[in-house]
């Protein structure tokens, strides 16, 4: 959860370039501050990303990996998934929000179970938060995975750019909500 983002971030070493640990202090801190209390809470998947889907003709027909199941907000979990399945990366490697992807993964999530008016207006800074977990694990694995392990981490600039994005999407509707 949110309470560990710090923690995760102190244990990652920028011996060159403590202006961008500054800078995602700060980017991290804002997102502490403004973190919402008391949304709806529930058993959340916690890392549903297109990866861990199984598709058969354009249905759904499994969710696998279940590792980082837990109990916290279900918005976040939503957050989560929209940081996964909406954005899109370009010819250059840069990730760009895709509005109507969102929208009609909000509206599917939405006719199942709607939001309550905090929901709504938490769902900023859930994204927020969403691509902040995901860029500092994606960060930690990177700096501290022995170059001998037989996993290639992920990169983390790719959740930065997200996060980037989101610093620009500050109202619900922004969203498609």
């Amino acid at each position: 959860g949110h309470h560990a983002w710090a923690a995760l971030l102190a244990k990652c070493d920028f011996p060159d370039d403590q202006n961008m640990k500054d800078n995602i202090k700060n980017h991290l801190n804002d997102i502490i501050l403004s973190w919402p209390q008391n949304l709806p809470r529930g058993i959340i998947h916690a890392d549903l990303f297109p990866d861990n889907t199984l598709f058969s003709e354009n249905r759904i027909t499994g969710i696998i990996d279940f590792y980082f199941a837990c109990e916290d907000y279900l918005a976040y979990d939503l957050a989560i998934m929209l940081n996964a399945w909406c954005f899109d990366m370009d010819s250059n490697s840069n990730f760009h929000f895709n509005l109507e992807k969102s929208t009609q993964l909000i509206k599917g999530y939405l006719a199942h179970r709607p939001f309550t008016s905090e929901e709504v207006k938490a769902f900023p800074i859930l994204c927020q938060g969403a691509a902040m977990r995901f860029f500092l694990t994606r960060l930690y694995d990177k700096i501290n995975t022995p170059t001998d392990a037989q996993v290639i981490p992920h990169d983390p600039a790719d959740f930065w750019q997200r996060l980037q994005a989101h610093q620009k999407l500050t109202d619900p509707k922004d969203y498609g909500i």
